[in-house]
């Protein structure tokens, strides 16, 4: 069943029109989301604060603030800093502002600072978030939308690329010719070459309307002399500034020294938290599911910086010390504790560690995630218990793929549903050209099928009075004919498809775009690429698509 959308666009209102699409359809996705998006309550197991509905979120605000006790004033303060450096709209100031009152929640998500805002579902966790404040507020409740840029990540190759498609509809690879050495993302600094890939991208994308807009957003924020993050989160605050989206950098040296207390809680009980999660690791398994975070034995929850900036792991030892894996330096308890207090810029989360220093800085009514966050959630949950803090609830975050109306006309005149796309492009290959391109050659082919095995089932028939063992023989050359029979009929319908050009093109357009690289288009394509060709409006119209009573993934049509 489909919904229309009433969006205002630049030349009056646009209708989109949307569809829901359960995630049991989705192609990769894991058992435990799946049963988590059906039936949450079945796994408190795992969730502990697992909710049917977005609506039941506020039941937890009286817990969140019980157990809340960070002080507000310097959160805040750091927050304001953080929000104006880089550019934030008022209303953010306004977000801020009413968290600092003692009876304001945040609704919080978050994600890696990928290179012009990483894949398109980091702007869909962004806009979940902003819009389930929003629903809260509305209800009556005081509570503000929080975005946690992962800045302490360390993996530099994973963000430094981003997806679109060019003039032509073929998906473009841009990367920064930047090279990490270790160090956290957000201390990568761009340089001269920043205006390569900028260039690049806009070589690639299609000249509008909206470009030259587009093209002053880039080259304003992603300039030489600013950190990756710093260029990540200016993005993300003018593309959110409409709805509050306050952004916390967990580098800045107040939210190092307001989580300083609990990374000396996990320090002292990282034997505790190593055995709770590999016993629950052992546990997901018994039940059928995946562990998504392997747990090694001496399992450490945090990451240690070196003196040039690198970001190292630390392993337990057999005499209960933890030491680098490198080998390079070793640390009783008490020292890691001392060198917290001391420094603790020098210390950041691991990703079963990073949620609940989250949910210990903010006051976390829930956090919007993906698939896999959700997968893992299932394991932290035991580093909640160690620690001895409320367990958050996790929601999954909007997720949507875009059909822009030339692709909702081809799919339409070859007759295919959104989901067939989920076949692939050589599964719908045959079809297509026979239906479509070839009607007669795909007649010819299915004729001499009928009968080459009506003359081999006479042909078996004689074989078996004369010598069982030749019907044998013959049944296996038959599977070979057939086999290759098959490929030859393969071969001829990639000949047609080659040869009606028009047709190749439309449908390798629609895979390049709605399944990019074989999987969801969130997963791939970059927004600039819809910025370009629908302007700023864009992001309103994805936040006018969310529902947050689907929890299928929605098909948004142009």
């Amino acid at each position: 069943m489909e919904q229309e959308i009433a969006c205002p666009g630049s030349n009056g209102d646009v209708v989109l029109r949307a569809e829901s699409i359960p995630f049991s359809q989705v192609p990769g996705q894991s058992r435990l989301f799946l049963a988590y998006q059906n039936d949450p309550l079945s796994l408190t197991k795992y969730y502990p604060s697992a909710v049917v509905s977005h609506t039941q979120i506020s039941e937890r605000i009286p817990e969140v603030l019980s157990n809340y006790t960070t002080d507000r004033t310097a959160l805040c303060d750091a927050l304001e800093e953080t929000n104006r450096q880089i550019g934030a709209g008022e209303k953010v100031f306004e977000h801020i502002a009413l968290l600092r009152e003692p009876d304001t929640v945040a609704v919080v998500t978050g994600q890696q600072t990928g290179l012009f805002t990483g894949p398109l579902y980091t702007i869909y966790k962004a806009l979940s978030a902003a819009r389930a404040a929003e629903c809260l507020r509305g209800r009556g409740f005081k509570a503000v939308p929080v975005f946690w840029a992962a800045t302490e990540d360390h993996d530099f190759a994973e963000v430094n690329e981003a997806f679109v498609l060019d003039a032509v509809g073929e998906l473009t690879r841009l990367a920064t010719d930047l090279a990490s050495t270790g160090q956290p993302v957000g201390e990568i600094t761009l340089d001269g070459t920043a205006d390569d890939t900028v260039k690049s991208l806009f070589d690639s994308l299609r000249s509008t309307e909206f470009t030259p807009e587009l093209r002053t957003l880039i080259v304003d924020n992603w300039r030489a002399g600013s950190t990756f993050s710093q260029a990540f989160e200016r993005m993300l605050a003018r593309l959110t500034s409409e709805f509050g989206l306050i952004v916390i950098d967990p580098l800045h040296p107040t939210m190092k020294r307001l989580a300083a207390l609990i990374y000396t809680k996990a320090v002292r009980k990282a034997s505790e938290i190593g055995e709770a999660l590999l016993a629950r690791s052992n546990e997901l398994v018994a039940d059928g599911f995946q562990a998504q975070v392997e747990i090694e034995p001496g399992y450490f929850p945090l990451f240690w910086q070196t003196d040039d900036g690198t970001r190292v792991a630390l392993r337990q030892t057999d005499k209960g010390t933890f030491r680098t894996k490198d080998r390079s330096h070793e640390f009783s308890v008490d020292e890691l504790v001392r060198s917290v207090d001391g420094d603790p810029t020098r210390f950041s989360p691991g990703v079963m560690l990073r949620p609940l220093v989250q949910d210990f800085i903010l006051p976390t009514v829930c956090y919007f995630g993906g698939g896999g966050e959700i997968a893992y959630f299932a394991q932290n949950s035991e580093v909640y218990c160690v620690l001895r803090r409320p367990v958050t609830t996790i929601l999954h975050r909007q997720s949507f793929t875009v059909v822009e109306a030339k692709h909702r006309r081809t799919l339409k005149r070859y007759g295919l549903e959104f989901t067939d796309i989920f076949r692939g492009f050589d599964a719908l290959l045959p079809e297509i050209v026979d239906r479509y391109l070839n009607k007669d050659l795909a007649t010819t082919f299915a004729e001499v099928e009928e009968k080459i095995n009506t003359e081999l089932n006479r042909l078996d028939r004689e074989l078996s009075h004369l010598d069982p063992t030749l019907a044998e023989n013959l049944a296996n050359r038959r599977r070979k004919i057939i086999y290759h029979l098959g490929a030859l009929r393969g071969k001829a319908q990639r000949a047609s498809l080659q040869k009606d050009e028009m047709v190749n093109r439309q449908l390798t357009a629609i895979f390049n775009e709605l399944m990019p690289h074989g999987g969801l288009q969130e997963r791939t394509l970059n927004v600039t690429y819809f910025l370009d060709q629908y302007g700023p409006r864009f992001i309103d119209w994805i936040y006018r698509a969310i529902d947050l009573n689907d929890n299928g993934h929605r098909v948004v049509y142009l």
